[in-house]
């Protein structure tokens, strides 16, 4: 692709990506033409379809997230880089508004979500591994469990004025649980899953 191609095809995708979180999978393809600054035409040579286009946006968010895992890996501190990153997935799922079940299969590439699922679990998997040996989460907590947390608020959420900052705090207050710090009742654990 020459350089003035990917740019364009950059800058319709970030474009898309941007009303998709706007206006919802159903956007107008001449308003992400026209917030891109190209034609219908330079739109269409690059996505013959509204199905190209969002399953191009939705591949390009999850390798977004699936970078921002990696680039968590090194933090110091486990535990909280597996929540950044989580509230980065709440922020994913909630910026998809119908994304997902637009790609539902049966229209375009069929591979798709079990793809983009399995880069998730396999980025969020390394981040819980370093979160359970440094003991920072309980050792009994699964990667899906805490994707189906995500999803479900990010659902419960999505259609809020301001949905992404609502579900990140629904998901603090989740993560920290509904008790003051160190108020915790007699009996329960702490995030170790350790009694107190």
């Amino acid at each position: 692709m020459r350089a003035d191609a990917r740019r364009n095809y950059e800058r319709i995708l970030a474009a898309a990506g941007a009303v998709v979180a706007q206006h919802g999978a159903e956007a107008s393809l001449e308003e992400i033409a026209r917030h891109a600054g190209v034609g219908s035409a330079t739109l269409h040579r690059h996505f013959p379809s509204r199905q190209a286009l969002l399953e191009a946006v939705f591949k390009d968010r999850v390798e977004t997230l699936c970078a921002k895992a990696h680039d968590l890996a090194v933090e110091p501190d486990p535990g909280a880089a597996l929540v950044t990153w989580l509230q980065a997935v709440g922020a994913h799922a909630v910026t998809n508004r119908g994304l997902g079940a637009s790609l539902m299969p049966g229209a375009g590439d069929p591979t798709l979500g079990d793809t983009c699922h399995t880069m998730i679990v396999n980025a969020g998997s390394e981040l819980l591994a370093r979160a359970h040996q440094a003991q920072a989460v309980r050792p009994d907590v699964t990667i899906t469990q805490l994707l189906k947390l995500v999803g479900a608020i990010a659902l419960a959420t999505e259609h809020d004025h301001d949905g992404a900052a609502e579900a990140d705090r629904l998901l603090t207050l989740v993560i920290d649980g509904v008790h003051p710090r160190g108020m915790r009742a007699r009996g329960t654990s702490d995030v170790t899953g350790e009694d107190q």
